[in-house]
C-alpha cells in the first residue's frame, strides 16, 4: 500500500526509479494472493480488462495478452471463464492481468501461497521465465524460504512483531535456476542461514 502510494508512511521515504513516492503510482501491476477475476468474464477478458481501463490500445496490447497466457501454458484457454479453471490456472491469469501493460514495478502478495506444491513449483518457473524475457523490478512477499531463495536477487528478512528489516541477504546464484539448484549446497545454506535468523528471533522453535 505504501510503495503503491495508496497510504503514507508513518516514517521514512519511498522512491522508485528514484522518484520519491508522494501519491497512486499507476506504472505497476499487482498479484494478490487470491486471483481476484471477475466471473462474467474469460481469460482474455480478464486479462486485457488492465487496457480497458487505461484506454490503452487494444489492438496493440491483444497480441501480448495472447502470448502472455500462453507463456504460462493457458494457451488455448482464453475462452475459459474462471470456473472452468482450476486455483492454479486462475492465478495464471492474473499474473498475466498484472504484466500485459508492461509495467516497470510488480508487487506480489504472496501470490501462490494458496496452491499445492507441484503447481507452486510450476508458477515459480513461470515467472523466473517471464522475468529473464522481459526484466522488470518484482516485489515479492512470501513466507517460504525456499521460493524467496530460488526467486530473488535480495532477500529482505522481516521481524516479528513490529515489523522491522532484520538483514538483507544477497542471492548469489546463477540463472536460470531449475529444480537441481535446489539439492546444492549453496542453496541449502541460504535457506539455513535464514532459518537461523528467524531462530534467533524466537519465530521458529524446536
Amino acid at each position: 500500500m505504501i510503495i503503491g502510494g495508496l497510504i503514507p508512511p508513518t516514517a521514512g521515504e519511498v522512491r522508485i526509479g528514484g522518484a520519491l513516492v508522494r501519491d497512486a503510482q499507476t506504472d505497476l501491476g499487482i498479484v494478490f494472493q487470491d486471483p481476484v477475476l471477475l466471473d462474467w468474464r474469460n481469460s482474455l477478458g480478464n486479462v486485457m480488462i488492465q487496457i480497458e481501463a487505461r484506454r490503452l490500445d487494444r489492438n496493440v496490447y491483444l497480441p501480448r495478452a495472447k502470448q502472455l497466457l500462453a507463456s504460462v501454458g493457458l494457451g488455448g484457454f482464453e475462452d475459459k471463464y474462471p470456473f472452468e479453471l482450476s486455483g492454479g490456472m486462475r492465478q495464471r491469469v492474473s499474473v498475466c492481468r498484472a504484466l500485459v501493460h508492461r509495467p516497470r514495478l510488480l508487487l506480489m502478495d504472496e501470490p501462490f501461497g494458496a496452491l499445492d506444491a507441484l503447481t507452486r513449483d510450476q508458477m515459480n518457473f513461470d515467472l523466473q521465465r517471464i522475468w529473464q524475457q522481459d526484466p522488470l523490478t518484482v516485489l515479492l512477499v512470501t513466507h517460504s524460504i525456499s521460493e524467496a531463495v530460488f526467486l530473488s536477487d535480495r532477500i529482505v528478512v522481516m521481524s516479528p512483531r513490529p515489523g522491522l528489516v532484520d538483514t538483507i541477504v544477497h542471492i548469489d546464484l546463477p540463472r536460470p535456476r531449475g529444480l537441481d539448484i535446489q539439492e546444492t549446497a549453496e542453496f541449502s545454506s541460504y535457506v539455513h542461514d535464514i532459518k537461523r535468523r528467524f531462530a534467533l528471533r524466537g519465530v521458529i522453535r524446536g
